[in-house]
């Protein structure tokens, strides 16, 4: 049933921000533990109290409702994945980045509640751990409960 819906939610997105380039969760694992490709710079579109449960790994924190893109301090042709938790809020931080001229930017699929459902690292802080926030009570379901954390 999770995946049907995360299917509908993507669709959703794709049509609310058509410019908006989607990748993988397990696209973005493989590159991440290729080290012989330029890393992407991973942006975390969350509140801080979510980012503050757990992240991706070296993920930098940006605000959902008014981010800073003068503050993303990398070449605008270094990639860029940006994440929330279903994949909303970052397809619109995306679009942003994309209208100022950042050239690879990619909005990770199903976000950080489908990474780890899959069983993706995450961290809180540089400790791992396998708690997500829930966003809210009806989000939250798409997270295996193993996974959901106390908000």
């Amino acid at each position: 049933m999770r995946s049907l819906v995360f299917d509908i939610i993507k669709r959703w997105i794709q049509r609310k921000f058509p410019t908006v380039k989607w990748l993988k969760t397990r696209q973005l694992a493989g590159w991440l533990r290729d080290r012989t490709q330029p890393q992407p710079l991973l942006l975390d579109a969350r509140t801080e109290a979510e980012y503050q449960v757990s992240h991706l790994s070296q993920a930098q924190r940006i605000d959902p409702h008014h981010p800073n893109l003068e503050d993303i301090a990398v070449d605008k042709d270094v990639p860029v994945v940006v994440y929330c938790s279903i994949g909303y809020r970052s397809a619109r931080i995306a679009q942003q980045l994309e209208l100022s001229e950042f050239t690879n930017v990619y909005n990770l699929e199903g976000s950080i509640f489908q990474w780890v459902n899959e069983g993706n690292p995450v961290f809180q802080g540089d400790r791992p751990t396998i708690r997500v926030h829930p966003y809210n009570a009806n989000w939250g379901r798409l997270l295996k409960a193993k996974y959901r954390s106390e908000w």
